[in-house]
């Protein structure tokens, strides 16, 4: 009885050791994953409550899924009276980025907004290892593919607004809207609102990609 009580204190990946290999190999998984688009959105359209609340789902999604690394949003922002602009691209660390099934989706900054990157419908997982439906594939980013912030009215006021438009990303990297660049995973086009409805009517269910800066 003293052992049970011991070993229901124990983390996931203890009790994973106490147990059986697969087991073991799962939870490594959870923790070596860097990167995943978010099962559900944020909150009301583009409103995510700003950088700090898409950071803050991120964080509280990842460690739902039992990730216990420090995860920011793949977002850029434009400058305010308060706040410098932010470029996506260097708010999420340098990599190597892995999804939920430890497959390698780029090696570093570079890669990620370079033509050899592995994102796509099989591997642009959400935090459970699940993929994202095709009816939701713009994921929100406002950037350019270069991962900087995209010009003019493109981020939704900030991630705090229902009004505005919003820089969409392909996460399947396909679609019928975009032109040459309907492939891209962070700069397609943009939506034709931030609510709800306006996000929904082009493919997007106001998810945005998560990486783990650590």
């Amino acid at each position: 009885m003293r052992r049970l009580r011991s070993a229901i204190r124990l983390t996931c990946c203890s009790v994973a050791l106490v147990l059986t290999a697969p087991i073991v190999s799962g939870c490594n998984l959870t923790q070596k994953m860097s990167f995943f688009v978010t099962s559900a959105p944020a909150g009301e359209g583009g409103n995510l409550g700003g950088l700090a609340g898409a950071d803050a789902h991120c964080q509280t999604l990842a460690n739902a899924a039992g990730s216990r690394r420090h995860w920011r949003a793949y977002l850029s922002a434009t400058a305010t009276a308060e706040h410098t602009a932010a470029n996506a691209r260097d708010r999420i660390g340098h990599g190597p980025w892995f999804n939920a099934k430890g497959v390698q989706i780029a090696s570093g900054l570079d890669d990620l907004h370079g033509p050899a990157n592995q994102l796509g419908g099989r591997t642009s997982l959400d935090e459970q290892g699940n993929f994202v439906l095709a009816g939701v594939h713009d994921i929100l980013t406002g950037s350019n593919a270069d991962g900087t912030i995209a010009a003019g009215d493109a981020t939704c006021h900030n991630w705090t607004s229902t009004e505005g438009h919003a820089m969409v990303g392909h996460s399947n990297k396909v679609g019928s809207i975009g032109g040459d660049r309907v492939r891209s995973w962070n700069s397609a086009h943009l939506t034709d609102g931030c609510s709800v409805p306006a996000l929904r009517k082009l493919g997007s269910g106001g998810l945005f990609y998560c990486f783990a800066i650590d």
